[in-house]
């Protein structure tokens, strides 16, 4: 791709925003959440920029130096249950939307799927400028972090929310984690686990 990957800091945190929004405004995901298209508009920003906040918060968010790309990644550590999922996914919505029960509900949904007995990285959400998707560089974005959680036997996680994005991770080594889930009346996540590579 050529393509240089950086970590992004403070200073791109509007870059970010901005890109996220722009990739996942027509997502099946993000049209459920906000199904009234005005309202999308106006609230959906706040959202990613609740998710980048997190990111920076409890992992890091890698950038295409050229600001096509963006990947938020999280370290998660291994835990007895999901502590604090209600508390947070009622937080969220109360940041974001809080007229919006179903911001709560995806937080509490993925929040039940989303494994706690082994620590891993979670690749909560990868965009890419919607003109230059195809062109490789989701799997540049993703490359380096995959390959030091294989170099360092850690495992990866993530919810592929359309099947075009699934079948990129495929490609990228995550498999199915149980069953697909469907949000209510609406569009199908799929859970995705990455063993760790043999290098």
């Amino acid at each position: 791709m050529g393509v240089a990957i950086r970590r992004a800091g403070a200073s791109d945190r509007a870059d970010a925003v901005g890109l996220l929004d722009e990739a996942f405004m027509a997502d099946p995901v993000s049209s459920w959440l906000f199904p009234d298209e005005e309202r999308r508009r106006s609230r959906h920003g706040a959202l990613m920029a609740a998710f980048v906040d997190l990111a920076f918060a409890e992992g890091h968010v890698d950038i295409a130096e050229d600001g096509s790309a963006v990947a938020l990644w999280w370290s998660v550590p291994a835990r007895e249950a999901h502590e604090d999922a209600a508390e947070g996914a009622a937080q969220l919505r109360q940041a974001v939307d809080p007229d919006n029960e179903r911001v709560e509900a995806i937080a509490r949904l993925t929040s039940e799927v989303h494994p706690t007995d082994r620590p891993h990285q979670y690749l909560h959400m990868i965009a890419v400028r919607p003109e230059q998707q195809g062109e490789g560089l989701g799997t540049a974005l993703v490359a380096p972090v995959l390959a030091r959680c294989d170099r360092d036997g850690r495992h990866a996680y993530l919810e592929a929310s359309n099947a075009r994005s699934r079948e990129l991770y495929l490609r990228l080594g995550f498999a199915d984690l149980g069953t697909a889930f469907d949000l209510p009346d609406g569009p199908r996540m799929w859970p995705m686990w990455r063993e760790p590579q043999s290098v």
